[in-house]
């Protein structure tokens, strides 16, 4: 048997085609990945450095910010000039400037408004350089883009002031009812550029004022202001019927107060009325008002004022008005008074009372006095009794509307001393008999 001595055709190497590509696939893999590897590395870099520029960039620009600010809040012409520098688009810069800068005003108000044409105030000051050099124009205009970006109360009350300034009433009327559309917080100067015009409190009331709580309220302090407590009436009626009482009832108490001190009788009743009606304030029609004293008084003259005295102290409660004297009290002094308004005709004051420790002839009696004269219209005997008694007193009046001062008073008669007692006052009616 022989020996086959012939290489083998067999390959020393086998590689199946599937492992090469494999091995391609491999490489290629392996390229991409430290490619995309770079890339990311390439990208973080890029990143960073963009970042770092932004904050370089955000801290210029806050640098400049601040730097510019500060400059301007320094407020001399110098510092304003150079925030501008700074800040070149800065509108308010220009105002500020403007405000120091007599010389370059116009101009400086010019820019401020062209970077920002909603500002009105510079509107404004511009229009007032335009009017003082005389181009009533230009004035006009800028005036008007004013009223037109800002409908609040100033650009209109600057109006109203340009075409009083230029005799032009038909637009002054106009504007100045405008601007009382939209009221401050203070109102009182147009008021005063109205009363110039036309000093007559119910043509202003009708062309100018209207109905908004804010603005009534504001024309009665004008008008308590011109004294013109005749024309107070309508306009505190139109705010009772507007308002809210929380807010405007300590005004128009105030103001009933006054026309009763201005002995304007049929103003304060009129006043008074609506506000009882309105339900304003808990009181009654009665005369007096509180006849019985039930519940504390209210700041008002048409309500008790209850005085209180060293040695004399009175307090209203459920059985009446009760004062207690010691024996210290001054020789002559009111307990209680009422203001109260009548008509002409006949009637009777009627009161109930008792008294404890208090002798007869002593002092303390009701009165009735006219207000305008000091005439006394009704007295009463003085008040003594320890049991409840209920006495009358007829008088008559001669005139309408007549303001009368209601008084339940301690006056000590001569050879008498001091009394040391208590009264109670359990109620006091004005009625009456015949009316003229």
């Amino acid at each position: 048997m022989g020996v086959n001595l012939l290489p083998s055709r067999r390959p020393l190497l086998s590689i199946h085609p599937g492992s090469v590509r494999r091995t391609l696939l491999g490489v290629n893999i392996s390229h991409r990945s430290t490619v995309a590897s770079h890339l990311r590395q390439h990208f973080a870099a890029a990143l960073r450095i963009a970042i770092v520029c932004a904050c370089l960039v955000g801290a210029w620009l806050s640098w400049k910010l601040e730097r510019a600010d500060e400059l301007f809040r320094q407020e001399t012409a110098q510092a304003l000039r150079s925030a501008i520098q700074i800040e070149p688009d800065a509108w308010d810069y220009y105002i500020r400037l403007a405000q120091i800068d007599d010389s370059h005003a116009q101009a400086l108000l010019e820019t401020a408004l062209r970077l920002n044409r909603y500002n009105a105030g510079a509107a404004i000051e511009l229009g007032l350089h335009y009017e003082t050099e005389g181009d009533y124009a230009r004035a006009e205009k800028v005036l008007l883009q004013a009223s037109e970006v800002d409908r609040t109360y100033l650009p209109r009350w600057s109006l109203a002031n340009f075409y009083l300034r230029r005799n032009n009433l038909a637009a002054f009327w106009v504007w100045a009812r405008r601007a009382a559309e939209m009221p401050s917080e203070d109102i009182g100067a147009l008021f005063d550029l109205c009363w110039r015009v036309l000093p007559d409190p119910d043509e202003i009331a009708r062309m100018v004022v209207n109905d908004k709580p804010e603005v009534l309220r504001q024309y009665l302090n004008f008008l308590i202001t011109k004294n013109q407590l005749n024309a107070v009436a309508a306009t505190a009626q139109r705010l009772i019927a507007t308002g809210t009482a929380g807010q405007d009832r300590p005004l128009l108490l105030s103001l009933v107060n006054q026309l009763i001190t201005a002995n304007d009788a049929i103003a304060a009743s009129a006043v008074w009325r609506d506000l009882i009606e309105r339900r304003w304030v808990v009181a009654e029609s009665s005369v007096p008002n509180n006849s019985e004293f039930t519940r504390d008084p209210l700041p008002v003259s048409f309500d008790w004022a209850i005085s209180s005295y060293n040695g004399l102290h009175s307090w209203p409660g459920p059985v009446g008005l009760e004062t207690e004297f010691t024996g210290g009290e001054p020789e002559s002094c009111e307990i209680a008074e009422q203001i109260v308004i009548l008509g002409r005709g006949d009637y009777t004051m009627e009161y109930s009372y008792r008294t404890t420790k208090i002798p007869a002839g002593t002092g303390i009696r009701w009165q009735l006095i006219d207000v305008k004269s000091g005439a006394t219209l009704a007295e009463s005997t003085y008040l003594s009794s320890e049991a409840p008694k209920h006495e009358t007193v007829p008088f008559s009046i001669q005139r309408d509307a007549s303001l009368l001062s209601l008084r339940l008073l301690y006056q000590r008669p001569v050879g008498t001393t001091r009394i040391s007692g208590t009264l109670v006052i359990r109620s006091i009616d004005l009625k009456v008999h015949r009316s003229a």
